[in-house]
C-alpha cells in the first residue's frame, strides 16, 4: 500500500496520541509493486503486491519495547501499541537508550517520478518483449525479471518529529545464454525515472556478451590486470560503504581503527582516484532525506581523493565520543574519470574484463578482505582486443588494495547490484594485480 504524506502523518499522530508510554517512535513503510519473470521467449510469472508495515516502539523509563504489524486496521495497530508498552515494562533498562528526536526540517525527496510510479504490467511486458527481441536477433536465449512500483517510509516520534520519503522505481535485468548453453552475459539497470531506461539497450548489451562463438577459456588462478565494469565496481564500493562505521573503528574492530586507539579519519587509505559522495539532491543517485533515528541526510564525502572523510555514527555513540551523529548512506556515487571502457581495453596487454560479481562476502573486517565470484561475462583481453570468454573464477581481495591500484577510471553511471535496492552510480575501473584465487567454471 502507498500512503501520502498527509495520510502517513495522520496515522502516526493517532498512534502517538494513543500511547501512554514516556515516549514512542512510529515507523511506517509501504510499497506497491508489479513484477514479471521471463524465459524461453515469454513471460513465466507475474506478481502484483501491496504491503504496509507499522512498527511501534514504546519507551518506559529507559526500557524499550517494539511490535510490528502489517495492514492498517486500527484495532490491530492499537493492540500493537499497547503490547509494545507491556514489553517495555518487562525489560531491563537499555544502557544505550536516548529519547527520540524532535521536529526537524528535511528536503523533499528527489527520487520520485509520477510516470514511473504509474507503470503497469503492460509496460513491463513491452519492455520484456524488446529485451527478448535483442536476444532473438543474435540467436541467444534471454531470461530475466522486470519490476516497477513505488514505496514510502514515514518516521514519527512523540517529541514532534515527522519525516516522510517516497520513491518510485523501475528495475530491468536479463541474463543471456549462448545457444549451446555454455556461456552467458548479463545487463541490468535500476532507476527512479523510467525515461532514462532503454530496455532494448539492456537486452543488446547482454546478448552481445553471450553471442560470442569462441570457446570459453579456463584461466589459471593468479593476479591479473582487470577491467571492472560499473556494476562490478558498484558492488565492491557498496561493501566499503557498509564498513565505514565509527563504533567498530573506535573499538578497534575495524580496518578504520587507528593502532593505539581512535579512528583513521583524515588518513589517505585509498588511491587518489577514489572519491565517494552521498547527497539527497544528487541527480543520479539521490539519498533519502532522512536516515537512521530520523537524522537528516546532508551532502557529504565519505572518501575524498583517497582520504577517509566520514564514518557513520549513531546518536548514542556520537554522544559517548563527543562527535557528530551521522546516519549511514544507502545511496551514493563513486566519482568517475574520463577514460572510456573501450580505451581501457585498448590499453591492456593481457587482462580480464569482468561484467559483475555475485555471492560476495566479507571475510575479515579488519583487513577489508572480500571474497566472491565473477558471473555472466568475463573476457580475456590480449593486445588491446577481446579474444575469448573466460570461465568464472573466485576472487579474494582487500578493498583498500583494489582501490589503491586504480590505473584508469571512466564515467560514472547508475548500476544495478545483487545486494538490495540501493541507488548507486559507479564508473568502470582498470585495476592492476587483482587476485583470482581459484576456478569456478560453472556459468
Amino acid at each position: 500500500m502507498f500512503l501520502t504524506r498527509d495520510d502517513a502523518l495522520a496515522l502516526a499522530r493517532r498512534l502517538v496520541a494513543s500511547s501512554t508510554a514516556d515516549s514512542c517512535v512510529i515507523r511506517i513503510d509501504g510499497e506497491e509493486a508489479q513484477s514479471l519473470r521471463f524465459a524461453g521467449g515469454g513471460v513465466t510469472t507475474n506478481v502484483a503486491t501491496a504491503r504496509v508495515t507499522t512498527r511501534v516502539e514504546a519507551h518506559v523509563g529507559g526500557r524499550v519495547g517494539a511490535v510490528s504489524v502489517g495492514g492498517l486496521e486500527w484495532e490491530a495497530l492499537a493492540r500493537a501499541a499497547a503490547r509494545a508498552e507491556e514489553i517495555a515494562r518487562l525489560l531491563p533498562e537499555d544502557p544505550e537508550f536516548l529519547p527520540p528526536l524532535g521536529a526537524s526540517a528535511y528536503p523533499e525527496s528527489a527520487r520520485y517520478d509520477e510516470a514511473t510510479a504509474a507503470l503497469d504490467l503492460r509496460f513491463l511486458a513491452e519492455a520484456t518483449a524488446r529485451i527478448v527481441a535483442e536476444g532473438s536477433a543474435r540467436d541467444v536465449n534471454m531470461y530475466g525479471c522486470a519490476a516497477a512500483g513505488r514505496r514510502f517510509s514515514a518516521l514519527a516520534s512523540s517529541a514532534g518529529l515527522f519525516a516522510y520519503d517516497r520513491e518510485s522505481f523501475v528495475d530491468l535485468s536479463t541474463t543471456a545464454r549462448h545457444r549451446n548453453d555454455g556461456w552467458s552475459g548479463w545487463a541490468g539497470a535500476r532507476d527512479f525515472a523510467v525515461a532514462r531506461l532503454d530496455p532494448a539497450a539492456i537486452g543488446r548489451r547482454a546478448a552481445l556478451k553471450a553471442a560470442r562463438d569462441e570457446e570459453p577459456l579456463d584461466l589459471e588462478p593468479g593476479r591479473y590486470t582487470v577491467i571492472l565494469e560499473p556494476t562490478a565496481v558498484g558492488e565492491l564500493a557498496q561493501w566499503l560503504m557498509w564498513m565505514l562505521r565509527a563504533r567498530p573503528a573506535d573499538e578497534g574492530r575495524s580496518f578504520f581503527s587507528r593502532p593505539g586507539g581512535g579512528t583513521r579519519l583524515g588518513e589517505t587509505l585509498f588511491g587518489p582516484q577514489l572519491s565517494i559522495r552521498s547527497d539527497p539532491g544528487d541527480a543520479n543517485a539521490p539519498e533519502a532525506p532522512f536516515g537512521d533515528e530520523g537524522l537528516a541526510q546532508v551532502p557529504r564525502f565519505w572518501v575524498e581523493q583517497g582520504v577517509v572523510r566520514t564514518l557513520a555514527r549513531p546518536r548514542f555513540w556520537a554522544q559517548k565520543t563527543g562527535a557528530e551523529a551521522v546516519p549511514p548512506a544507502a545511496n551514493f556515487t563513486v566519482a568517475g574519470g574520463t577514460t572510456s571502457l573501450e580505451e581501457m581495453i585498448r590499453g591492456v596487454r593481457r587482462g580480464i574484463l569482468v561484467t559483475r560479481f555475485w555471492y560476495t562476502n566479507l571475510v575479515e573486517p579488519r583487513s577489508l578482505l572480500l571474497t566472491g565470484l565473477t558471473r555472466d561475462g568475463n573476457f580475456l583481453v590480449e593486445n588491446g582486443e577481446i579474444v575469448a570468454p573466460v570461465r568464472n573464477m573466485r576472487f579474494n581481495e582487500n578493498l583498500d588494495g583494489v582501490f589503491s591500484r586504480i590505473a584508469a577510471i571512466g564515467a560514472s553511471e547508475r548500476v544495478k547490484t545483487e545486494m538490495g535496492g540501493a541507488t548507486i552510480c559507479a564508473p568502470p575501473m582498470l585495476i592492476e594485480g587483482f587476485e583470482f584465487s581459484s576456478k569456478s567454471s560453472g556459468i
